[in-house]
This record gives C-alpha cells, sequence and structure tokens, in this order.
C-alpha cells in the first residue's frame, strides 16, 4: 500500500475525524452513570457497524456492552471503549474520548487489517467507574486469546506507563431504630453515629498505614429528618493499595473500622462488595515503547513525573485486563490545568479543540501501535 500501512491508518482516522468528534460530543452531552449507558452502547458501534465491522450487542449477556470485530489475522487486538460517566459530574473523566478514540483506532485498522495481519476487535466495556465491567466480561470469557489490549485515557497532560493502585469498592450500611430525637431519644438506634465513629476509627487508622494507600468514600443517606433519630445510613467507600496482595492484607483493618461503629452505636452492619477488587496494572513494555515513539511522532510531549502527571496511578479495571493478556493503558493530555480528572473544569475540557486533537492522536497512536505489534509478530516468527 503506498505509504505503508501507518500513513494509511492516518488518513483513514483523519477522514473520519468529524464522526468521531460528533461521537464524542454527542456522548459528552449525554452522560450516562455505570450498568445505565444504554444510549452509548447503542451510539458508540454504529460507526463500526457501518463501516463493515461484525457487532455483537448485549455481548456475554452485559446488556450495556458490546463487541465489533473485522478480520482474520493472527495478531488479534482488543481496543476498549469506555463509555460511563460519574454521577454528578457527567464525563469528568472524559470517557467520551476513550470510546471515541477506540473506535477511531479500529476504523483505521480495518483499513490495513488484511495487509498488517491482524483482527480487530474493540470492546465495548461498561461500569468502569466502580462496577467493574471488564472483570465481569473477563469472568464471562472475553479478551481470551488476545495480543494486545489497549485504550488511552484523557488526563492533564501525556503519561505512557499507567500505575494505577489495587482497589475494592463497598457498599456499607447501618441499620438502627428511628424515634423522636427530643422526646424519646432513649428509644433511638442513631445510624448516623455510626458512620461517624466508623470515619474517626479510618481517620486515626491512616497513621499506621503505608503511604501508598488511599481510604476514601462518601456518605450517601444519613437519616431523613432532624427530629427523627436516623434508623438507616449508607455510604460508598474505597480501599486502595500497590497489589492486589497488599489490598487483601489492608482491608480487613478498614472493615474492623466500620464493625466498630456498629459496636458503639448498636446498629446492624451491612458490607457489599460493589464488585471484584481491581487489580494493579502490568504493562506490556514493548507496546509500551510502540506507543512512546508513536505518540512522539504525533508531536505529542510526555510529561515528567510530578503533581500534575499524578493521573497514571489512578484505580481502573483494566489493570485486571493486563493480568490476563498484554496491555497498555496511556494517558493523553487534553491541556486542562489546574484543572484535573473528576472536576466539573475537567469535563469542560473533554471537548473542544484540544480534546480532538487528542481524540485524533490517540485513535492514530493506538492503531499505529497495532501495527507495530502484528510487524514485531510476524518477524519474530520468521
Amino acid at each position: 500500500m503506498r505509504g505503508g500501512p501507518k500513513e494509511a491508518v492516518q488518513q483513514t482516522v483523519a477522514r473520519h475525524a468529524e464522526e468521531l468528534i460528533g461521537l464524542s460530543e454527542r456522548l459528552h452531552a449525554d452522560p450516562e452513570t455505570a450498568w445505565e449507558e444504554h444510549r452509548a452502547a447503542v451510539a458508540v458501534p454504529e460507526l463500526l457497524d457501518r463501516a463493515g465491522f461484525d457487532v455483537t450487542s448485549s455481548y456475554l449477556g452485559l446488556e450495556t456492552a458490546f463487541l465489533a470485530r473485522m478480520g482474520e489475522g493472527p495478531v488479534r487486538i482488543a481496543l476498549c471503549a469506555e463509555y460511563d460517566a460519574l454521577p454528578g459530574l457527567g464525563h469528568a473523566c472524559g470517557h467520551n474520548l476513550i470510546a471515541a478514540s477506540a473506535v477511531g483506532a479500529a476504523l483505521g485498522l480495518a483499513t490495513v487489517a488484511e495487509e498488517a495481519g491482524l483482527t480487530v476487535e474493540v470492546y465495548g466495556t461498561p461500569a468502569e467507574e466502580g462496577g467493574g465491567g471488564k472483570i465481569e466480561m473477563l469472568d464471562r470469557g472475553a479478551f481470551a486469546g488476545v495480543d494486545l489490549a489497549m485504550m488511552v485515557h484523557p488526563a492533564p497532560v501525556d503519561v505512557a506507563e499507567a500505575r494505577p493502585f489495587a482497589v475494592s469498592h463497598s457498599k456499607v450500611s447501618y441499620t438502627g431504630k428511628s424515634a423522636h430525637a427530643a422526646a424519646y431519644p432513649e428509644a433511638g438506634i442513631n445510624a448516623a453515629d455510626a458512620f461517624t465513629v466508623a470515619q474517626v476509627a479510618i481517620g486515626l487508622l491512616r497513621q499506621q498505614l503505608p503511604a501508598s494507600a488511599r481510604v476514601h468514600g462518601v456518605v450517601t443517606h444519613a437519616g431523613d429528618a432532624p427530629n427523627a433519630v436516623p434508623e438507616r445510613s449508607a455510604g460508598r467507600w474505597y480501599v486502595r493499595a500497590e497489589t492486589l496482595a497488599e489490598l487483601a492484607e489492608l482491608e480487613p483493618r478498614v472493615m474492623r473500622a466500620f464493625e466498630a461503629g456498629a459496636l458503639a452505636t448498636g446498629c446492624d452492619l451491612e458490607i457489599e462488595p460493589e464488585s471484584k477488587p481491581y487489580a494493579e496494572f502490568r504493562a506490556d513494555e514493548t507496546a509500551l515503547e510502540h506507543y512512546r515513539t508513536n505518540a512522539l511522532a504525533l508531536g505529542r510531549e510526555f510529561a515528567p513525573p510530578g503533581q500534575a502527571a499524578r493521573m497514571n496511578r489512578a484505580s481502573t479495571d483494566m489493570g485486571n485486563v493486563s493480568q490476563v493478556v498484554p496491555a497498555i493503558h496511556p494517558y493523553i493530555g487534553v491541556g486542562s490545568l489546574p484543572a484535573t480528572n473528576h472536576q466539573r473544569e475537567f469535563a469542560a475540557h473533554c471537548v473542544g479543540g484540544t480534546a480532538q486533537r487528542a481524540l485524533l492522536d490517540g485513535a492514530t497512536a493506538l492503531a499505529w501501535t497495532a501495527v507495530d505489534r502484528s510487524a514485531s509478530s510476524r518477524k519474530a516468527a520468521t
């Protein structure tokens, strides 16, 4: 092919730029949270379907997951499209750009799949924000036999290597007994107080935790009226550590703080995992080096270590994928500083000119990395 496969990929991505930007903006304007991404799960594979990909909706029995596939080459490339938004914050983590860049990379690779010996697979992966969608998909057989899984994630600045924490997500609730707070306070069992005790215990525990550990959460319900002793309280809590092994040691210590709240107040305690724990990330070094080279060739600049680059420590269920198949999860900058991920100001930077360039550069760099991976595989086979 004239100009080689990489030039063909870049031209294809550029040809679809308007459609890809339109998809990203459509998702951004219509955010859907974990496991509720019904409109996104239809919108994201539309371009792929029109380009001739074989699209499977409700993939593996998950209503908001899909698989789009093209090619019969020996090297299988998986592109992960996330599209869930944050409750109350919309696309403040830029998953609209993740989805559109995955589609763009797939369209570019479809042009050269036969020549490059590729099978191109786009996985629509719901519920990354705490729901563990990729873990559910792994448990049902997704990604089996894939040679390389990839995605690119928006951040304030470009960072090639993901180094996320392992994390557990839990729903915590206390059940007490209501009573009139003025007339009969002694008849009540205060479920809101149980959370206060637990949070004080967690605050004290932090003094003895490893520097890399993170424990944080929100109380989502703590009573209904000031003159009634709260009979129920509820919250969502995350515990993070460097690895799953460290998390397994740390999490029971945090759970005892919640047990302390129940013991002190007399409430009943219920702790329910929201998903299986997210694993730390294991980057494929060869693919990571290909991505670095390709991103630099597109004019991207990687940030030095420091506060602006810390988004690469954020947890992701892509870590679980990386434990099973080779994977990379680079971050691409949208020029948002001082705004950072999970802020409303960051969401505003996930559309517009800089975000559009990040989308197209991310799609091209991922596709070029797939071409390099295939070339390396064929060279190794000879």
